[in-house]
């Protein structure tokens, strides 16, 4: 169809709804297509904009809308939830969306590449198999405890389970010993993927310019890095580095009115994955300074002169987002003190 203006998609794994809608607004149709179906309707329809919510796939149909040459606007879900009448269903998902399409001013999401999106997986797949290993660790804490074997906490403290379950003087069933092997191999699994998955990350600081940039941030390593060229997008889109902060929602949230401004804690909105590492690392640098006693004559040691240390890991991500969207706006390394 020519007169086209937005073809809406409520996305899902098999079954679509495609709201078409013409230049004035007018609905054409709302109807469920298959996944065949909907890849030979964006073929056979003339160049219109195309509009989804950035959920999961929708990089996947933008891409292969964008090489038919149309023009994707992926829109955040919080952004559509206020066009949705009444009932809920997928026609009137993409119906909102056919509507949150024509509003002017409204943020789109940048449609990633695969090799982007290839780097949030790896990524992914570190934070995954650390989540695993902290739970069978966290586990085989548990049951030896149970019978008087306390274990130091994190891999390090594991090391010195072996040695317990080998020793005959150790008062522990059999069965027992069988399963702490069991959980000491699994252990072993993960440990030896998680240092291979970072030393992939590490050799890419060396090849990467973008990567090697972003560690010469103090509180900054390869993972973190990792993270920041896996999960944001190219930072030129934003305007500043304060806008960038505040899409990492490492700013406080407002709720003024009247002329009376009221600042509360983040919010927690952004992206969560790059701000929680800033924020380690953040408070790793604050670690540091506290165990050497002396606060530094800087804006960092005002800061903790007189606040919280979250509350000046917080500010120190801030600071950091900051320093980091420069840096990779201007293509230049640190200078922070």
């Amino acid at each position: 169809m020519t007169n086209v203006h937005i073809l809406a998609i409520d996305l899902a794994k098999r079954s679509f709804q495609v709201c078409a809608t013409a230049l004035g607004g007018a609905v054409l149709f709302n109807r469920a297509v298959s996944r065949a179906k909907l890849e030979a309707v964006l073929r056979e329809q003339a160049p219109c904009i195309v509009a989804m919510e950035a959920c999961a796939t929708s990089h996947f149909w933008g891409r292969f809308a964008q090489s038919l040459g149309h023009d994707v606007r992926l829109i955040p879900p919080i952004y559509v939830k206020p066009f949705v009448k009444r009932q809920k269903n997928d026609a009137a998902d993409a119906a909102a969306i056919a509507e949150a399409a024509l509003r002017p001013n409204l943020h789109y999401v940048a449609v990633k590449s695969a090799e982007h999106q290839a780097r949030a997986v790896a990524f992914r797949t570190h934070q995954s198999f650390v989540g695993q290993r902290t739970q069978l660790i966290n586990a085989l804490r548990g049951h030896l405890a149970e019978f008087g074997l306390i274990v130091a906490q994190g891999p390090t403290g594991i090391k010195a389970v072996g040695g317990m379950i080998d020793d005959d003087m150790t008062a522990l069933p059999e069965a027992v010993r069988d399963i702490a092997r069991l959980y000491l191999d699994q252990i072993a699994v993960l440990t030896q993927k998680i240092d291979e998955l970072h030393f992939k990350l590490r050799a890419a600081t060396k090849v990467d310019d973008a990567m090697r940039r972003l560690c010469t941030v103090p509180g900054v390593g390869p993972v973190t890095a990792g993270a920041i060229m896996a999960f944001a997008p190219d930072l030129r889109v934003f305007a500043s580095g304060r806008n960038f902060a505040a899409w990492l929602e490492l700013v406080p949230r407002q709720r003024s009115t009247g002329g009376k401004t009221r600042l509360g804690g983040v919010s927690k909105m952004g992206q969560a994955d790059i701000r929680k590492l800033l924020i380690v690392g953040a408070m790793s640098s604050i670690r540091w300074i506290i165990r050497r006693g002396v606060l530094p004559d800087n804006w960092l040691g005002q800061v903790l002169g007189r606040k919280p240390r979250m509350v000046a890991a917080v500010a120190l991500a801030n600071k950091m987002a900051r320093t980091i969207w420069a840096m990779m706006t201007r293509q230049e390394n640190c200078r922070m003190a």
